[in-house]
C-alpha cells in the first residue's frame, strides 16, 4: 500500500507517491528514426550506444580468432551487436569473451568442412564477415581447401538463409593468373562468392601492421635471417585498427553491399625501408642474408613441412617479388570516411618490447633525432 504526503503550493495541493517512482520510459522506447529496414525487409534497431546497448546487429565472424578477427569483434560488440564467433580450438578464442556485455559475444565450435555446422553459425545473423584465410599449406588444409573450398561453403550458408550482408576478406593482389597461389586461390574465392551471394563485399587489405603481425615482428625477429629479391618487394602497409574500423562501418552502410575495396596505407615503402625502420626503432641491427629463388624456394617448402607453425614456404619466396598493384576502379579507405594511419607513427608502439633492457625507456626514434637536431646550430649561407 501507497503512502501520500501533502504540501501546499500556490497553485493548490499536489499530491506525490512514496516508494518506487514510476517513469515513463521514454528511454526504453524507439522512434522511427532508430530503426532500419534491411534489405531482405527485416528491421533492425540502429542506435548510438555503448557495450551495454541494446538492439543493433547480430554478426557472424568466421576467423575472430585470427589476427584482424579481434579488431572487428571488439568493435561490434563495443557497440551493443550480438557477435556470433565460431572457433575451432577452446583456447584461442578466450579472450574475445571481455569485448563484449554479458551474452553478447556467443561461441559456436565449428568446422571448415562440415557444412551444417556452417549453417548452424549464420543462420540467425544478418551480417556474416568472413576472414577465414590461410597463406601456407599445412598438412590437414591447403591454400585450396580454405582461401577457395572454404569461403564457397560458407557463402552457401549465407545464401541458403538470405543474410542480409556479407563481407568476404580477401587480399592485396587477388589475381587467378598470379604466380603465386595465395593470390590465385584469393582471386578465384572472390569469383566463387560473387556468383553464389552477387551482393557480397569484397575487401582487399594490404600487408597489415599491429600487434601479433606478420609484417614488423618478422622484421625485428632474429629468425628472419634468410630473404630474397634484396627486399626490394613494394607495397602500401596498412594499420590493423583501420582495417577494423572500416569493417564496422560496412555494416552500418547498406550502399557498400556489392562493392570492391581496396584498403591500403598512404605511403608506398620497400620491404627494405621498412626493416630500416624496425631496426632504428629497435636499436639494433637485423642481418637479412640474400638467397637466389631457386635455393630458397625449396628450403622452404622443405622447412615448411617439418615444422607444424607459421614461418615460411615456398609461396612466400614467390610473394617476395609481386609488388602490390592497385585495383583503380575499386573504393578506398577515403569512401568510408576513413583517414588510414602512417606506419612510421606506429612503430614505436608495436616494437618496443624488442629493445634491450638498456634503451627500452628512450622515447621513440623520430624524438630522438628531434632532440640530436636540437643539439646543433645550423647556419644557412644564401649567397
Amino acid at each position: 500500500m501507497q503512502k501520500f504526503w501533502v504540501s501546499p503550493a500556490s497553485t493548490g495541493l499536489r499530491a506525490t507517491a512514496k516508494g518506487p517512482s514510476i517513469r515513463a520510459s521514454a528511454a526504453s522506447r524507439r522512434g522511427l528514426q532508430d530503426v532500419s529496414i534491411t534489405r531482405t525487409g527485416r528491421p533492425i534497431i540502429r542506435v548510438q550506444g555503448g557495450r551495454s546497448a541494446l538492439g543493433g546487429h547480430t554478426a557472424t565472424v568466421f576467423g575472430a580468432t585470427g589476427f584482424l578477427g579481434r579488431y572487428i569483434v571488439n568493435r561490434l560488440a563495443s557497440r551493443g551487436c550480438t557477435v556470433v564467433v565460431p572457433f575451432r580450438e577452446e583456447m584461442a578464442k578466450r579472450h574475445l569473451k571481455v569485448t563484449g556485455d554479458l551474452g553478447r559475444v556467443v561461441f559456436l565450435e565449428y568446422d571448415l568442412r562440415n557444412t551444417p555446422s556452417l549453417e548452424e553459425s549464420v543462420r540467425h545473423s544478418d551480417i556474416v564477415y568472413n576472414l577465414v584465410g590461410r597463406d601456407y599449406p599445412t598438412k590437414n588444409f591447403d591454400l585450396e581447401d580454405v582461401n577457395v573450398e572454404g569461403a564457397e561453403r560458407i557463402a552457401e550458408a549465407v545464401a541458403k538463409y538470405d543474410i542480409d550482408r556479407f563481407v568476404h576478406l580477401s587480399s592485396y593482389n587477388a589475381d587467378k593468373t598470379s604466380k603465386s597461389e595465395f593470390f590465385r586461390t584469393k582471386g578465384r574465392a572472390e569469383e566463387v562468392v560473387r556468383s553464389i551471394f552477387p551482393e557480397t563485399t569484397i575487401v582487399r587489405p594490404a600487408p597489415v601492421f599491429g600487434f601479433e603481425d606478420k609484417l614488423l615482428n618478422k622484421l625485428a625477429s632474429v629468425s628472419n635471417l634468410l630473404t630474397s629479391n634484396r627486399m626490394q618487394q613494394r607495397f602500401w602497409p596498412v594499420h590493423a585498427m583501420d582495417i577494423g574500423s572500416a569493417l564496422a562501418v560496412m555494416a552500418e552502410d547498406d550502399t557498400t553491399a556489392a562493392e570492391t575495396y581496396e584498403l591500403y596505407g598512404p605511403k608506398n615503402y620497400s620491404m627494405a625501408q621498412i626493416a630500416e625502420l624496425v631496426d632504428r626503432e629497435i636499436i639494433k641491427h637485423r642481418r637479412h642474408i640474400n638467397v637466389p629463388k631457386r635455393l630458397l624456394a625449396p628450403m622452404a617448402q622443405a622447412y615448411n613441412r617439418l615444422i607444424w607453425w607459421s614461418q615460411t614456404c615456398a609461396d612466400a619466396v614467390e610473394r617476395e617479388f609481386i609488388d602490390q598493384k592497385i585495383d583503380p576502379n575499386a573504393k578506398t579507405f577515403k569512401d568510408l570516411g576513413i583517414e588510414p594511419g602512417e606506419i612510421a607513427n606506429f612503430t614505436y608502439h608495436y616494437l618496443q618490447g624488442y629493445r634491450s633492457s638498456s634503451y627500452y625507456d628512450l622515447p621513440p626514434a623520430t624524438e630522438r633525432e628531434r632532440r640530436e637536431e636540437k643539439k646543433f646550430m645550423h647556419v644557412i649561407d644564401d649567397q
